[in-house]
Formats: structure tokens, C-alpha cells, sequence
């Protein structure tokens, strides 16, 4: 194994032109941890913020982007009784995706599903650790009740489509156009609305009068208050993105009202203990599904890891319909 390795770097933050290829010494696992020859990692928001400078990565985590991946344990820490060299894995990583090593913690990597190619299983991780934390463990969604996912068309309004029309909800979904209206229809959701539409929380209420269970909101600002329109009493929403504004002018009497639970979270901040609790639950709940080929996410476009500018560019461009993926030799 090389004593250093290919990854890409940015020297100040700014575009997608900022990105180059970059070479580091090698790390080495610790307790708890494990090594991972990358075959293919995952562009998420998350990476294009800290580029442009505004998410920038927790104290001890690889100034480097990428945030999932998938490949094959080359190098074990103490304490790591679960995994052998070899094994073919994904991974929540807490930086440091973009390259051909990556270090993280044991306790957040999974099986490669049955059935599934090893490169799109890095598709996988980020998006599924923060449906499911959000959309099940925070919002509490149950069969029979119906979900709004506030930005349907991305990585994670594609993930939360599916894993909660296979756990038995009812999806509604808003887009800003057209066409990514239809492609989250064929993804499963009920109906598709455009969030930009004046006329949204009439037309939404139409479809169910009670108003809806649960939000999963990726648009804050003043989308906020449309959705505390939009939810039915003792209702919940749940903040994972704030693309339309970090702030907004609540309403707190309807809050108050309908007894609505408001939370959110990030999750690249996340203890060890908590980011392994969602593994835990996604090994016994999810991996099942994907390996009887249920509920496997979009993959819209695939790049070689030198050409990851191109692939934040599209991202940027709001072109995308599910994941993109780094590919490494």
C-alpha cells in the first residue's frame, strides 16, 4: 500500500473551479476505527457548502470533502471485532470521501447490500442515515399517515419517497418544475405540487382536508409557515435543509394550536454513538428491502474523481434527479 494517496483539495473556498487533485500521507485507523480503499463516493449539499466556505467541517474531522462512500477494509484499528480486511463495505465518513483511503468508525459502516454493485452502494450512506434519522426516528412516521417532503426531486427527497411509500405512508411531494414533478410520481409519491405555486397550501389541503402528518422541510424561510398551515393537529415537521433561508417569521400561535412538534438536525455532528444507532436501525430495518432490489435510489449521474468540479456544477445547476457519484479506479 502507498504511503500517500490521490484525493481532491481546494486551497479557499469559491466555486467548483476551486477543485483540484491533491496527494496526503496515508492515515492510519485508530481505536474503533477502520481504513477503506475508496471505489466510489457520494456528492452531497453538504460537500458544495463547505467548498463555497459556509459548513465548515466539525473539530477533528478530514478538512477533505466526501461524506460517504463505498469500497473494501484495508487496515483495522483496535476494536473493530466486526469487520475483516477485505470486507466489502459502505460508509457514513465524517470527512474525507473525495479520495481513494478513507478513515471512519466501524460502528458506521454496513454490508454492501445483496445484489448490489459496490460502486452505487455509495449512494447509500448519507442519504439513508439522514432519512431515516429524520423522517422515522425524529418524525416518528408510521403507516397510514401521510408525509409532505418539501423538495422531492434530490438525494434525499428521492430516498424519502421510497423508504416511506415501502413502510406504508402517504407521500406528497413539492418541486419547482415540471418534469421533476413527474419523476417523483414515478419514484411513488401520490401527487407532486410546485412549491412555488400561490395557490399550494389550498391545493395540498384539498387532497387532505385534515391536513398532513408529518414535514420533512428542506425549504425553510417562508416556507415554514405554509407548513404550519399544512399540518394537521399534533402534527410534526421536520428541518433538514434550508434552501429558501435560514430564517422565518413564525406563526406561533398555530404552532400552538394544533400542538405541532417542530425539530430538525444535521448530521455530520452527530456523536459516534448516535450515527451508529442509525446504522443499527438501517441494517435491521432497510438492508432487507435493498436486497430484494426495494428501494434503491436513483443514481442520476456517475464522474471519475477528477472531474469532481463538474460534478458539484451540476448539482449546483439543479439538473440532478437522485444521486451523483465520485468513481475511483
Amino acid at each position: 500500500m502507498s504511503q500517500s494517496y490521490r484525493h481532491i483539495a481546494f486551497e479557499h473556498s469559491g466555486g467548483p473551479e476551486v477543485l483540484c487533485l491533491s496527494r496526503s500521507p496515508l492515515p492510519q485507523p485508530g481505536a474503533g476505527q477502520l481504513l477503506i480503499r475508496v471505489r466510489a463516493a457520494g456528492v452531497n449539499g453538504p460537500d458544495l457548502a463547505q467548498r463555497r466556505g459556509a459548513y465548515p467541517p466539525p473539530a477533528g474531522a478530514s478538512p477533505i470533502l466526501g461524506l460517504e462512500v463505498a469500497g473494501e477494509i484495508c487496515a483495522l484499528g483496535e476494536d473493530t471485532p466486526r469487520w475483516q480486511l477485505g470486507d466489502q463495505v459502505c460508509a457514513l465518513v465524517p470527512g474525507g470521501g473525495y479520495g481513494e483511503y478513507v478513515l471512519t468508525h466501524g460502528s458506521h459502516c454496513l454490508p454492501v447490500p445483496n445484489g448490489m454493485a459496490l460502486a452505487d452502494a455509495a449512494a447509500l450512506p448519507e442519504t439513508f442515515f439522514t432519512v431515516w434519522g429524520n423522517l422515522f426516528m425524529r418524525g416518528g412516521l408510521k403507516a397510514g399517515e401521510t408525509v409532505l417532503i418539501q423538495g422531492g426531486s434530490g438525494g434525499i427527497g428521492s430516498t424519502a419517497i421510497l423508504l416511506a411509500k415501502a413502510f406504508g405512508a402517504r407521500v406528497l411531494v413539492t418541486s419547482g418544475s415540471e418534469e421533476k414533478r413527474h419523476y417523483c410520481l414515478t419514484l411513488g409519491a401520490e401527487a407532486a405540487f410546485d412549491y412555488r405555486d400561490p395557490e399550494l397550501v389550498a391545493r395540498v389541503l384539498a387532497l387532505c382536508p385534515a391536513g398532513v402528518n408529518l414535514v420533512l422541510d428542506m425549504a425553510g424561510g417562508k416556507m415554514i409557515n405554509d407548513n404550519l398551515k399544512l399540518l394537521a393537529e399534533d402534527g410534526r415537521m421536520v428541518s433538514v435543509a434550508m434552501q429558501s433561508g435560514p430564517k422565518a417569521e413564525v406563526d406561533i400561535f398555530r404552532l400552538m394550536a394544533k400542538r405541532i412538534v417542530w425539530t430538525g438536525s444535521t448530521l455530520r455532528p452527530q456523536s459516534i454513538a448516535a450515527k451508529a444507532a442509525i446504522a443499527s436501525e438501517l441494517e435491521q430495518n432497510v438492508w432487507p428491502l435493498l436486497a430484494k432490489g426495494q428501494c434503491i435510489p436513483p443514481i442520476s449521474a456517475r464522474f471519475p474523481l477528477a472531474e469532481a468540479a463538474e460534478a458539484h456544477r451540476l448539482m449546483e445547476a439543479g439538473e440532478h434527479r437522485g444521486k451523483v457519484l465520485l468513481l475511483l479506479d
